[in-house]
Order: structure tokens, then sequence, then C-alpha cells
């Protein structure tokens, strides 16, 4: 597939895998341009407000790179940030559902990569383009792109 010339790689990673039943915790997204990163978006929400040790933990990297804002502020922040572009998205149940009330148009950022989401994508993908582990997965995806882009 050939890739758009403008779209935002998004990945979220929220409270719960219910929607119902958190938020959204932690937000990277890229613009894309013509194959070049314009833009950048590096979103958690404040730690106080999050109440679960295992998931600070997790997005517990980096913190001097995000911007920390309220619960409300994050899709609003993000909603803003992606325009009307088209959204790649790591397509599991979880980032669907979060990002179903957004109207942008949604695809698969794997269809481009000639892979299916699995619980083991990014092992896949760092195998296949020979990347160095990160935990920024939208610049590993990014990076993956380009190279199948080529």
């Amino acid at each position: 597939m050939k890739l758009p010339k403008n779209y935002v790689i998004l990945e979220i990673i929220p409270t719960s895998s219910n929607k119902n039943n958190g938020f959204i915790a932690q937000v990277q997204a890229l613009k894309i341009k013509d194959n070049k990163i314009v833009n950048r978006l590096d979103l958690r929400v404040k730690e106080e407000l999050i109440n679960n040790n295992d998931l600070l933990k997790m997005i517990s990297y980096d913190k001097e790179m995000f911007n920390y804002v309220n619960t409300n502020e994050i899709i609003d922040r993000l909603k803003t940030f992606i325009d009307k572009d088209l959204l790649l998205i790591i397509d599991n149940d979880y980032t669907k559902s979060y990002l179903e009330d957004i109207p942008n148009n949604k695809e698969s950022i794997f269809s481009y990569l000639n892979l299916e989401y699995s619980i083991d994508i990014f092992d896949k993908i760092i195998n296949k383009y020979n990347l160095v582990p990160s935990n920024h997965l939208v610049d590993l995806l990014y990076e993956a792109l380009m190279y199948e882009s080529k």
C-alpha cells in the first residue's frame, strides 16, 4: 500500500482497556507530511490522577519529554493536534474504542507494513526492520513506514 501524503501516527495508553472504566493516560502522536515529521505530541495525564501503580511504572520513562495535563485536556489537545488528518493507529480494541468519538478517518498502520496486530507486534517490527528497541512506539512505527516506503 502506498502511504498517504499527510497523516498522523497515533498511540494511546489508557488506564483501563474498557473506555467506560478509564481514560487515556498517555498519548504520543507524530504529524507526517511528505514522509517528514512536522510536529509531535507527547502528553501524559498528571501522575497524581492515575491510581494504578503498574501503569505509572509502565509510563515512567522520559518524564521530561512529556507535557502533563488533566484528564479532560488530553482528548481536546489531541483533537487540536490531529485536525482533520488521517489517523494511522495501532488497531487494538481499546484504541478503537477510545477514539470512536473522533470523526477522523482511521486506518490500521500495520496494513502499510504488511503485518497484522498481535500481542508481539512490536517485537516483529523491530526484527523485520532491524530497529533499536524504544519506549516511543510512534517513532518505531514511523521508522518502519519509512523503510517500507523505500
